[in-house]
């Protein structure tokens, strides 16, 4: 039996990971910061008659971060780094602590899991890494311009590392969902009241997506046409342009001024 574990999987993406997963009969590893929601979860993953650890864990928090760095070097078969967090408001408002929390998390801690679960994959050459990432690391930030750049080093680290193990039998992927119905946005206290009703995806269905593309030996997941049309032009559209684009968008941008 294969174990997978699973950061923030109590809602959202990373409960998807943890079900579909699960689905497929991987034990589960899951890393949250509530105890109880991960209790919670873990009964019902149980249906599916795998076997579910839960590890509370503040991935911010040194000693939480070791704690499942830790058990991802007793080794682990895959490693879903999903965990993650925004701010909103122009950078010069917004309060530096909460910057440099988030980076803990979207940045830090997905550099330390992942160099902690990799010596096992690459000794018995097998193994997968996904680290969730998003559309907004492709271009720059209109308005989180840190959430921005953390995850422009989150897809350029995956892809780094895909280019440096995939023919040593570990798979590396960057999950790059565009707005997906999640906890995400309410938490970090973001205004998406502008956001079209067509832009928005399925969590089940971002998951689905990235393990189809894992499963092809893919580096890079962007779930839905409309994402992908958007990720293709950022790659052909001269950086001036996009500027000049992101500038008209600024309005409209989640996390704006009333």
């Amino acid at each position: 039996m294969t174990t997978a574990l699973v950061t923030g999987a109590t809602a959202g993406i990373g409960a998807a990971f943890a079900r579909q997963l699960a689905g497929r009969g991987h034990d589960l590893v899951l890393v949250a910061r509530s105890a109880d929601r991960l209790e919670s979860a873990a009964q019902q993953l149980r249906s599916y008659g795998v076997q579910v650890e839960v590890l509370p864990a503040d991935l911010a928090d040194d000693a939480g971060c070791a704690q499942v760095e830790a058990r991802c070097a007793q080794g682990i078969d895959v490693l879903v780094n999903n965990a993650g967090l925004g701010t909103k408001g122009e950078f010069h408002e917004v309060d530096l602590d909460h910057e440099e929390h988030m980076l803990r998390v979207n940045v830090r801690a997905v550099m330390r899991l992942t160099h902690a679960a990799l010596p096992s994959m690459v000794a018995r050459a097998s193994g997968a890494v996904v680290n969730v990432s998003s559309v907004a690391g492709f271009a720059p930030g209109a308005r989180a311009v840190t959430y921005s750049a953390s995850k422009a080093y989150v897809t350029n680290f995956s892809e780094s590392l895909h280019l440096q193990y995939a023919e040593r039998g570990v798979k590396v992927l960057a999950l790059c969902p565009g707005f997906t119905r999640t906890e995400f946005h309410s938490r970090a206290d973001m205004d998406i009241s502008g956001i079209p009703e067509r832009m928005w995806l399925d969590a089940e269905q971002v998951v689905a997506t990235a393990l189809s593309d894992l499963d092809k030996g893919r580096s890079l997941s962007v779930p839905g046409a409309q994402y992908k049309a958007i990720v293709g032009a950022t790659r052909v559209i001269p950086p001036s342009v996009q500027r000049t684009v992101l500038r008209g968008l600024q309005t409209r941008f989640p996390g704006r001024k009333p």
